[in-house]
């Protein structure tokens, strides 16, 4: 039996009259909006509701699903602890869902991502108070309708596509157990939606809710997908991740989508949707199609790398594949008659960096030649960034196809006596103290203060706020 239905909501605790004191009359629309979803969901009379919340426990490369036979949580917290919470978990679908992720062998119409097990299960539980990402939702819901168990799930730090997967993977528990589910995905909007608000302003913040909004209220899932990971971090979105889940809860399911309300009054996005589930229907799998577009235009933009990318990426790709090393020998000068001498006459520093699905997946450099040219600078590192790089596992080759590099030639670095001297854009900066030095690329996208810039390189070098460091600057010859 597939997911009845869904709801996207927001969480703010203002809108809890016991918090926000007469304060929450300013959202009215919104509490409007959440009492008609709580009687959508009582008419349904689901017998599990899975809430989805960036406040419950988060890893940067797992997806943690609350444990044991219930919780309890309390508003405490904003001032309101009359305000209690006590659920039921359902163990027999968790159990479900863990085992499917244990076993998995690929998304739902989708088996070119040879993952032997599907990062999300129970470990990890370091807090089990219910979060307000989730009791919010059910204050609404528990006015209407209690007859329900709990499956508690947190966001990570993974990309938007396994986000979809892990949908994905709930709907095959569901249909495996035949309980009747409602999906609910909490997430509050941009952050940054007035210049007197929490969090200021940006300009990414209002684009940010028009096109979600747009994008759920339509149903049209598969642009959740095409939101820049940039683009979401400047906006502050809060929920992107939940809904992309409740998206691929949804994957291959005929759905009716209705915007019900849209605030912004504090300053945050508040948004809610209803979505009414019907037949099945092969023209939403979205995440299929959108790898399939995906993987056309990185073919159209591979026709058009430098020799220094096809360099990197023949590299790389070899290894992955033979699991050797290949050497100058190894080109054939038919093939790569259009490169460029400079790679064999010079020596540099070079940097490969790798993305996928709009994420890095590697990134490994030198800062000055370690090597005879460029070109062996760039096989060496390429080979690196995909299988050394020591925060993400090895590339494995189904994801070859899916992959986007570049490569970053570096001048010799000059030493500068302040930060007055770079410039974000045209420079990149290396900081030095003692033993301890970190490097960062000039021109990278969310990297907008020469501020940031520095603290980014000294996070990365270890180098704490009360240590004395020295500057250098350099400059980039970025190929694609």
């Amino acid at each position: 039996m597939p997911i009845l239905g869904a709801f996207m909501v927001p969480h703010p605790p203002i809108i809890l009259p016991e918090v926000g004191k007469g304060e929450e009359k300013k959202i009215d629309s919104t509490t409007r909006a959440y009492m008609e979803v709580a009687k959508e969901i009582a008419k349904i009379a689901p017998d599990t509701i899975i809430i989805s919340s960036p406040h419950s426990i988060m890893y940067s490369d797992y997806f943690h699903i609350s444990p044991g036979r219930g919780a309890k949580g309390n508003m405490g917290r904003f001032s309101a602890g009359s305000v209690k919470f006590d659920v039921s978990y359902d163990t027999e679908l968790v159990q479900e869902i863990c085992h499917i992720a244990d076993t998995y062998s690929g998304g739902a119409g989708k088996d070119d991502f040879d993952i032997q097990e599907f990062p999300a299960g129970t470990l990890g539980e370091r807090d089990s108070t219910l979060d307000h990402g989730t009791m919010i939702p059910l204050y609404f819901i528990n006015r209407e309708y209690q007859d329900y168990k709990l499956i508690r799930i947190g966001l990570s730090g993974l990309s938007l596509p396994l986000h979809y997967e892990m949908g994905q993977i709930i709907q095959k528990a569901v249909d495996n157990t035949g309980r009747r589910v409602v999906y609910v995905a909490s997430g509050d909007l941009a952050h940054k939606m007035k210049e007197d608000g929490p969090y200021g302003f940006s300009k990414e913040a209002p684009e940010y809710d028009e096109r979600v909004m747009r994008v759920c209220g339509s149903g049209n899932f598969e642009e959740l997908l095409d939101f820049d990971e940039t683009f979401c971090e400047k906006a502050a979105e809060c929920g992107h991740r939940s809904f992309v889940m409740m998206a691929g809860a949804l994957d291959g399911l005929s759905v009716r989508a209705k915007e019900l309300s849209h605030e912004a009054t504090f300053g945050v996005g508040y948004g809610i949707c209803t979505f009414e589930v019907g037949e099945k229907d092969e023209s939403r799998h979205f995440l299929s199609s959108w790898r399939k577009k995906k993987e056309e235009n990185l073919g159209k933009q591979r026709e058009n790398e430098d020799s220094y990318v096809r360099l990197a990426r023949f590299s790389l790709e070899n290894f992955i594949t033979t699991g050797k090393r290949i050497t100058r020998a190894d080109l054939d000068p038919d093939k790569w008659k259009d490169m460029d001498r400079k790679m064999f006459e010079t020596k540099a520093g070079a940097f490969v960096s790798i993305h996928k699905d709009g994420a890095l997946r590697g990134c490994i450099g030198t800062i000055l030649p370690t090597c005879r040219c460029v070109a062996d600078e760039i096989m060496q590192n390429a080979i690196s960034a995909g299988a050394n790089d020591p925060r993400f596992p090895m590339i494995r080759e189904s994801e070859l196809p899916y992959l986007e590099m570049t490569v970053d030639v570096l001048d010799e670095p000059e030493p500068i006596d302040g930060p007055d001297k770079l410039d974000v854009k045209k420079y990149g900066v290396i900081v030095t103290s003692g033993r301890k030095r970190g490097l960062l690329l000039p021109n990278l996208d969310g990297v907008d203060s020469i501020e940031q810039q520095i603290d980014i390189a000294c996070q990365k070098a270890g180098i704490t706020e009360d240590e004395d460091y020295s500057l250098e600057r350099f400059e980039v010859v970025r190929h694609y």
